[in-house]
């Protein structure tokens, strides 16, 4: 076991050695189909028939899990629920094989009309970079190394 893992094991008294395991991302969305659309362009393999499903999930390979709530399943959960201000509230990164691709998938989402927050670019940190934002303003970030 780590020295840092046996540390902050120490500091937050997990029992065991345990600690929990990230493997869940959720996003409360205010027009599924059009969420779940925006993802299925990025490759994620969401079934045509989860569009009118309360709640999506789907597993992705090393199991993280990334799932869809609409408004009123969110309500329903937690009747005082109230949907965050503002836009933004997560971010997502999709990593792409090559520069081109980040071009390719760039231009293509801003085409089927999601606005694009942050062109194509070569960035300082050695990656081909750029943002775009999915149907509720989530940037979503793609990349690939420059080398």
């Amino acid at each position: 076991m780590s020295d840092s893992f046996k540390s902050l094991s120490a500091v937050l008294g997990y029992v065991g050695g345990m600690a929990p395991t990230f493997n869940f991302i959720g996003m409360v969305v205010s027009d599924l189909p059009a969420s779940l659309a925006f993802y299925r362009r990025l490759g994620l393999d969401l079934p045509a028939d989860a569009d009118t499903a309360p709640h999506v999930e789907v597993t992705l390979p090393g199991g993280l899990r990334v799932a869809w709530d609409t408004l009123e399943t969110m309500r329903s959960i937690d009747p005082d629920w109230q949907q965050p201000a503002g836009h933004g509230r997560i971010g997502l990164g999709f990593g792409c094989d090559s520069p081109a691709e980040v071009d390719k998938v760039y231009a293509e989402l801003t085409a089927a009309g999601h606005p694009g927050e942050r062109e194509p670019f070569d960035a300082f940190w050695g990656q081909r970079y750029a943002t775009v934002l999915d149907p509720d303003g989530n940037g979503v970030d793609l990349y690939a190394s420059l080398r």
